[in-house]
């Protein structure tokens, strides 16, 4: 369905539809790391000392 929706665009707005492709899977990809990350750093934030460091903030 998708494939017969780009063949129907005219040659020139087949750049845009890549273009976009690689917008997509960028952000998947930065969503992906934020959320590996936040696992990790979560052990961290959950320190009494980290409590104790923002506790006047």
């Amino acid at each position: 369905m998708i494939l017969e929706k780009i063949r129907g665009l005219p040659l020139p707005y087949w750049k845009e539809v890549i273009d976009f492709i690689y917008y997509l899977q960028s952000k998947s990809e930065k969503r992906e790391t934020l959320f590996l990350s936040e696992k990790s750093l979560a052990k961290d934030w959950l320190l009494p000392e980290e409590d104790e460091a923002w506790k006047g903030v």
